[in-house]
């Protein structure tokens, strides 16, 4: 068997052996067998009449069954940074048990399938490129996929934290107008959860745990400073230092949040002027790349073409003498 063949079957038996592998471990999220503690499970919480709770169902998430029926194939999903990644996760609205072993499988499994998806490229190209450059790739494509969920994981944390910003003064203007009207701090949380389901999720689902962890027993202060520590956002923890401060001193809570709101508001104002001025130099990179190169041309080319018309007429009656 010549080389190109022997590469294209070595190819094609690497990609079918990645292709059962995970189709061996994606088979649990598709199981549609019968499982009598699922069913009794869920008729349990049928019966039940409020459907939420402080410990979410875990075992009923696809990524959940995953995990474990890639822990019972014997693969050891534990990491050594796991309270690093916890937190990270956790800023990026991951909060499940599974949620550092899930970040792990996929690290797994894109590690070794998007180096076999460059290889499926090559053999079905047909063009090889050299051993060290084919080297270079497959490293450079498995450095890819193990970076890629952390690539994700931060991109979503970032967008979370900005989303959390942007909404934070509205939600302070409502729990200002709630607390004058005559509303304890921790009947705020759940009033305004409420209020801002539709226009900022986020900040009512975050809302909605503090009054969880309120009712469940858990003190105001330990409650805050939970949400301070999902959020990682310094206006939050600014928000939970007042109001905390505010308890213990004895001061009005309404006349700090009357302050607050009012300088979160002109903080979102000045971010928003910030990103108006910035148009301009983000503007200047396309034009000086785009136009510029057509306006030399246009202011240039009537000044050529009438030089070399003028050089042409010159040798013209240079050689007629």
């Amino acid at each position: 068997m010549s080389g190109p063949l022997l590469v294209n079957a070595l190819v094609m038996v690497m990609v079918f052996a990645a292709v059962v592998l995970v189709v061996l471990a994606l088979a649990p999220m598709f199981d549609r067998g019968l499982n009598i503690e699922a069913r009794l499970s869920g008729v349990q919480q049928a019966s039940t009449p409020t459907g939420s709770s402080l410990v979410a169902n875990d075992a009923s998430s696809r990524w959940a069954r995953l995990v474990n029926a890639a822990e019972q194939r014997g693969l050891s999903l534990t990491d050594s940074k796991a309270d690093i990644l916890q937190q990270k996760l956790m800023l990026a609205g991951f909060e499940q048990k599974y949620a550092v072993r899930a970040l792990v499988l996929a690290r797994a499994i894109l590690t070794l399938l998007v180096p076999m998806l460059v290889l499926a490229f090559f053999a079905i190209g047909g063009s090889w490129p050299a051993p060290s450059t084919l080297y270079m790739v497959i490293i450079g494509s498995a450095v890819l996929g193990l970076y890629l969920p952390t690539i994700y994981i931060s991109s979503r944390a970032s967008n979370r934290r900005e989303e959390i910003l942007n909404g934070f003064p509205d939600t302070l203007d409502l729990m200002l107008v709630c607390v004058e009207a005559g509303l304890g701090i921790d009947a705020s949380f759940s009033r305004v959860g409420l209020e801002i389901t539709q226009s900022h999720p986020l900040l009512a689902d975050l809302f909605a745990t503090v009054s969880l962890e309120l009712r469940a027993g858990r003190s105001r202060e330990q409650a805050l400073r939970s949400l301070s520590r999902r959020t990682a956002v310094p206006e939050i923890s600014a928000f939970v230092t007042l109001i905390v401060q505010s308890d213990k001193l004895g001061a009005s809570i309404a006349t700090a949040l009357k302050i607050y709101a009012s300088e979160m508001r002109e903080a979102r104002r000045m971010r928003a002027e910030e990103r108006a001025h910035r148009i301009p130099v983000l503007l200047s990179v396309p034009l000086v790349c785009c136009l510029l190169p057509v306006m030399v041309a246009v202011l240039m080319l009537p000044a050529s073409i009438q030089m070399k018309n003028s050089m042409a007429e010159t040798k013209a009656n240079s050689v007629g003498k």
